[in-house]
């Protein structure tokens, strides 16, 4: 049976909220959760951005669950810095966390102040860095130089099972080469046939583990209600790369999605009032092959939300 999953929206709920949102859809019957680690928002509507690492510690703890967290080591994160932090939490709460490792962007690696590097760059920078988290993970000492430079790092608490790395992927070359590294793929609702052509170029190059999709949705009582939530929340979240990998904060952001329309909107979420079209949609995904799904509710008030799916949707998934 398929995990359905809850995604756990750190930039458009504080910390405090969420964690309560979290342990409501633990009790409402979600299988699972994932969030994003971001310091910038895509709106200043959104209007928040939590420290992943220090929540995932306490939403661990409030519940059973399982978790994800989609992070980007290399900038803004040294290697070691991850492979700790993950290294300690798969410790406490062994077999309930996977970490998602992409080439990261740049509204959140900005910080810095160093160069933001062309894609190609990122993703050789990637491949180095996941090198470096498995050989701390295993308890190695490790000295790397390269396009990160790494000097006699050591994890001296290892868990005993360490956290899969999965690899974030929105096009298919990137899902093709992250086949030789990734211990499964996670990817977001797009078009039915690029997921597959996404899916086949992962697994025919060898890619094995779990594959994840995270879907975009937003439900309310009315057409009118539902569509407003997701024009207000996620209109800056339509284009496609290099502009949401290369914009640096979220008024940025705001200037390019001031004139999205509805149309574009509904290519990103799945807009209805309908909970059965939803269950239809998502039913849709899981027969394309996709082993978890988290569910993604683009407003920030999430108790309606969570009550209605875990009664109408969640039951006709399983």
């Amino acid at each position: 049976m398929a995990i359905l999953g809850f995604h756990a929206s750190h930039e458009q709920i504080s910390p405090s909220r969420l964690l309560e949102d979290v342990v409501l859809a633990e009790q409402a019957g979600f299988d699972a959760a994932m969030c994003s680690d971001h310091i910038e928002p895509w709106s200043e509507r959104q209007g928040h951005s939590g420290f992943a690492w220090s929540w995932l510690g306490s939403a661990l703890a409030r519940t059973d669950l399982r978790f994800g967290v989609v992070t980007a080591p290399g900038q803004r994160y040294h290697p070691a810095i991850l492979a700790h932090a993950s290294a300690t939490l798969a410790d406490m709460y062994p077999g309930r966390l996977w970490v998602a490792l992409g080439s990261g962007e740049n509204m959140n690696e900005h910080i810095t102040g160093e160069a933001w590097p062309p894609k190609d760059v990122r993703q050789r920078r990637l491949e180095e860095c996941v090198s470096v988290i498995r050989r701390l993970h295993s308890g190695e000492e490790v000295t790397h130089r390269g396009l990160v430079t790494v000097e006699r790092a050591r994890i001296w608490d290892t868990p005993a099972t360490p956290p899969p790395l999965i690899a974030p992927a929105v096009t298919v070359d990137t899902a093709r080469r992250a086949a030789v590294w990734a211990d499964g793929l996670v990817t977001i609702n797009q078009p039915h046939e690029h997921l597959r052509n996404m899916l086949s170029a992962y697994r025919d190059a060898g890619g094995t583990g779990t594959a994840t999709l995270q879907v975009h949705l937003s439900w309310a009582p009315t057409e009118s209600e539902a569509i407003g939530i997701a024009m207000d929340q996620w209109k800056n979240n339509t284009f496609a790369p290099p502009i949401p990998w290369d914009l640096p904060t979220a008024d940025y952001f705001d200037a390019v999605g001031r004139d999205v329309g509805e149309e574009s909107v509904r290519t990103s979420v799945n807009v209805s009032a309908s909970t059965g079209e939803h269950a239809q949609w998502l039913q849709e995904y899981l027969e394309l092959g996709f082993d978890e799904i988290y569910l993604h509710f683009v407003g920030q008030d999430q108790q309606p939300f969570i009550e209605a799916f875990a009664a109408k949707v969640l039951p006709e998934l399983r």
